[in-house]
């Protein structure tokens, strides 16, 4: 990748995209510190280079006898500047600049990758996603267990269980398993029928795949627009779960509201509320491996789970076997907000203003 020698650092947004900004600014800059005689480098060897650079040099001499050059010079100016800019290797244009000596206010193009720094210290924003992961998953965990409040988790757990089936189907048919039926009931669970397969593989894939979407929604929570993308993947699942699940009323009644919620996210704040629902739902689903586990292996509220079923054909405890994937999920999660933290460092106000670009929708609240 070249760099441009130029003689001022503001005429491109960045070396990499050689998008000059406006030109008024750029001119009104340049000409409060621009030296006649330092103005411009001059590559050496490079006779096309030398005869670009000198143009670019009496161009701004005879701009600068004018008293009050008008807005077309000053444009004209930072066209030329633009048109005759020489690309060189890479580096070579900042070892230049310096070996010039470069005036005060100038300094030497920098790669735009060099902007974005990679660190894991989270940002005012991100501590507050970080402080609603932990509140979601005390409440997640109390709604769970609590036999009057768990009916609100009613249609996310329909979701997270066509996960939980979705790893099974998926790794069955990687592994030249034909499915042969699919069936979802947030009372007794999810059933994948199958034949053939490797069951060593597809055995642990239900809670570790509902692990991994869930890590990934809690990735994308950490950002509006990345949320609005997870919002029809999740959309999708709803509508497929219509026609998995199990066809009562409630079923019914509680898809289409958690679908409603869905596409209400979009109309509040250029849709910030859609990325809290999306973080719930990531939440609910990565740890889903680790509640279900609890329920089967500990609280014994099912006789056989996929863990057991797993100890039978392989060897080894149920409970050894359920809180190893319990643990895998928790790493999965945690991936999932690490990658978060590395990805998205833009604050609310620089996020709405994104999402306002994204499919943009008219505010409700």
């Amino acid at each position: 990748m070249s760099f441009i020698a130029s003689a001022h650092d503001n005429l491109f947004e960045s070396p990499l995209d050689l998008v000059p900004r406006q030109a008024s600014s750029l001119v009104d800059s340049a000409f409060s510190q621009v030296d006649s005689d330092s103005t411009t480098t001059r590559p050496v060897n490079t006779a096309a280079a030398r005869d670009g650079f000198v143009q670019v040099r009496e161009r701004m001499r005879t701009l600068r006898r004018s008293t009050n050059p008008d807005e077309d010079s000053k444009a004209r100016w930072a066209s030329t500047i633009h048109s005759t800019a020489v690309r060189l290797p890479p580096y070579e244009s900042s070892t230049l600049l310096r070996s010039r000596g470069l005036p005060s206010g100038l300094s030497s193009p920098q790669p735009i990758l060099m902007r974005r720094s990679l660190s894991l210290e989270p940002s005012d924003t991100q501590k507050v996603t970080l402080g609603v992961i932990a509140a979601y998953v005390v409440i997640i965990a109390i709604l769970w267990h609590v036999p009057v409040l768990k009916w609100i988790l009613y249609p996310l757990k329909m979701l997270t269980i066509a996960f939980h089936e979705f790893g099974h189907a998926a790794t069955g048919c990687c592994t030249g398993a034909r499915i042969k039926s699919i069936t979802l009931d947030p009372r007794e669970g999810g059933c994948t029928m199958m034949s053939g397969g490797i069951s060593a593989i597809t055995l642990p894939a239900g809670y570790l795949g509902s692990s991994l979407i869930g890590a990934l929604l809690i990735f994308c929570g950490f950002d509006i627009v990345a949320s609005k993308i997870a919002s029809f993947v999740l959309a999708v699942a709803f509508i497929i779960i219509l026609w998995w699940g199990r066809k009562d009323w409630l079923t019914i009644v509680t898809i289409l509201v958690s679908v409603g919620l869905l596409v209400a996210g979009w109309f509040i704040a250029h849709g910030a509320a859609l990325r809290y629902e999306v973080l719930f739902i990531g939440v609910m689903s990565a740890l889903y491996s680790v509640w279900d586990i609890f329920d089967d292996l500990i609280l014994r509220k099912v006789n056989e789970s996929d863990a057991s079923v797993f100890a039978k054909r392989y060897g080894g405890s149920s409970a050894c076997w359920g809180v190893l994937w319990a643990i895998v999920s928790v790493v999965f999660m945690a991936a999932g907000i690490l990658c978060g933290l590395l990805a998205f460092k833009d604050s609310f106000s620089e996020q709405a203003a994104d999402s306002a670009k994204f499919l943009p929708t008219r505010l409700l609240f």
